[in-house]
């Protein structure tokens, strides 16, 4: 069934030997992988044994020691100190007074450091992105691809720090000028998700960082050292040019950490990646104290091939979509909607698209497939097939867990439910694929918002009537709206986010730099009257 990724990749699943999880707490230096030769390049990023997960101009932390591990093999990789309650408030404190003079460079000026950033994160494009791939688990094209993704929006943001800016507005009153100015918020305090542990930060940094504000940095406890490594590239870019660090400071650690940020007054902005649940109790946190939020949560996403859809893009574009990132990413699609006429073509040319997928170390270059982030999406993901059968589903591909070390599970097709099943309505953060038949447009557009997220959604067809009305007010009611390409794969120039339960917020291109800053208006009076607006007299 399964085609493995190289001999190589096999001697080496053969032969590691795997802690078990209830070994984690006493996993020796000797035993971390960043100790091993063939890890070596882990020093290229400044990671060493134990690291410190706290940067505010200076490395520190007093907090709990956190092993990080491979999902490949489930083998420690290195350990981070994260940040003590004391550290954070020292961290705060130090990022409001960093920001002081950030705020005073020149937007243009601020552009230039972003450039640096990318720039310094280029020459560690490869590292970087094998970390992301040893660490987070996903394919080393897409680890590296999302290091580029951070570099693509430094580029974007360079442009953007000469152009942001409101308009000048005609007033009513002679001898007036009325005109929108933007301000920075202050504070930009960015908390991560595991699935994307550097280009989420990036969207949100890069942006940030020109709008004049300083960055406090939560990732998720599981790639602290990606964060770690990370927040070391743009350091050295800050020291270099004589400003503080802290204008982009790290804090690693655990809800605490997150909680302490999100109800914080002096984090003048939260911008939170991760699930919907989560994002829902973060999201009162932050609006009890009238505080700014930008939320990008789940996403339960679909893509419909009509009858007369290029079944050459589907297949590909839906194996893409479902596999990409082992199912982990919130554009993956989750939902697949086919027209009656093509429903057992395109399911039977997927299931040989399926075999054919390359499964190995996520790390070697031929991989296609690597393993889930963690156990316990391993068990959500057998939770879910077990859920899909018991509503009717028939797996007729995948279904089950992988025999190899690592958090490995097969590839699955689902069919046979209906589509609005408990299940089908359920985002799980694992490789399945519901296929649905349909019969007509007006039922499937309403079947692709019926579900409380609304993030990706993309069709399959060559109708220019059908895709105007797709893209229009009756249509897709999410925030992405593809035509005959996949849900996931979004270009930075676009702003990033989705509707309802996925929270509403939008990162990247476009004019997202708008939730970075506060706008006021200003009306300027240079003659000697007083004239007061609608033509009112008050004498």
């Amino acid at each position: 069934m399964w085609r493995w990724a190289g001999a190589g990749c096999v001697q080496a699943v053969k032969t590691c030997k795997l802690p078990g999880r209830r070994d984690r707490p006493a996993a020796l230096m000797s035993t971390l992988l960043i100790n091993q030769p063939q890890y070596a390049w882990l020093r290229e990023l400044g990671l060493r044994e134990e690291n410190e997960g706290v940067y505010n101009g200076s490395w520190g932390g007093r907090g709990e020691v956190i092993t990080t591990y491979c999902p490949a093999n489930n083998e420690p990789i290195a350990r981070v100190r994260q940040a003590s309650m004391a550290d954070y408030e020292e961290t705060v404190k130090k990022a409001r007074e960093a920001w002081k003079v950030w705020a005073d460079i020149p937007a243009p000026k601020r552009g230039e450091i972003v450039r640096q950033i990318g720039d310094a994160l280029r020459e560690k494009i490869q590292v970087l992105g094998s970390l992301v791939s040893l660490e987070m688990g996903k394919i080393l094209v897409e680890g590296v691809g999302e290091v580029q993704e951070y570099v693509d929006i430094c580029d974007y943001a360079v442009g953007l720090s000469r152009m942001i800016g409101g308009p000048i507005l005609p007033s009513e009153r002679p001898g007036h000028a009325l005109i929108e100015q933007w301000n920075p918020v202050g504070l930009v305090g960015i908390i991560t998700a595991f699935n994307f542990p550097v280009a989420v930060y990036g969207w949100n940094n890069a942006i940030a960082m020109i709008s004049g504000n300083a960055c406090l940095w939560k990732g998720a406890p599981t790639t602290s050292l990606i964060s770690v490594a990370v927040t070391k590239i743009v350091a050295r870019v800050l020291e270099d040019n004589k400003l503080p660090g802290a204008i982009c400071s790290l804090t690693c650690g655990g809800a605490d950490i997150g909680t302490a940020m999100a109800k914080d007054e002096r984090v003048n902005l939260l911008s939170f990646t991760g699930s919907t649940q989560v994002g829902k109790q973060v999201a009162l946190m932050v609006q009890e104290r009238f505080g700014k939020s930008l939320l990008e949560l789940g996403g339960n996403n679909a893509i419909i091939a009509f009858a007369d859809a290029d079944l050459s893009l589907v297949v590909p574009s839906a194996l893409f979509a479902a596999v990409g990132t082992a199912g982990q990413r919130c554009t993956t699609v989750r939902r697949l909607f086919l027209h009656e006429s093509i429903h057992d073509e395109v399911v039977n040319r997927l299931k040989k698209a399926y075999a054919q997928i390359r499964v190995g170390n996520p790390w070697d270059s031929d991989v296609l497939y690597g393993p889930l982030h963690t156990k316990q999406a391993v068990n959500m993901f057998l939770g879910a097939v077990e859920e899909a059968k018991k509503e009717g589903g028939t797996v007729v591909y995948g279904g089950k867990v992988m025999d190899r070390p690592g958090n490995y599970v097969e590839p699955t097709i689902v069919t046979g439910l209906a589509h609005d099943s408990s299940i089908v309505h359920t985002e799980t953060f694992a490789p399945i694929l519901y296929v649905l038949k349909f019969k007509n447009e007006e039922e499937v557009f309403a079947w692709n918002n019926e579900v409380k997220q609304g993030l990706s959604s993309s069709i399959f067809t060559k109708d220019l009537g059908r895709i105007f009305r797709w893209l229009g007010p009756k249509g897709s009611d999410c925030g992405i709206v593809n035509v005959n390409i996949p849900t996931s794969g979004a270009e930075i120039g676009g702003a990033f986010g989705g509707e309802k339960h996925t929270g509403g917020g939008r990162e990247s291109g476009s004019d997202a730099w708008k939730q970075y800053m506060r706008r006021s208006t200003c009306t300027i009076n240079y003659s000697k009257d007083l004239p007061l607006a609608q033509g009112i007299k008050f004498q």
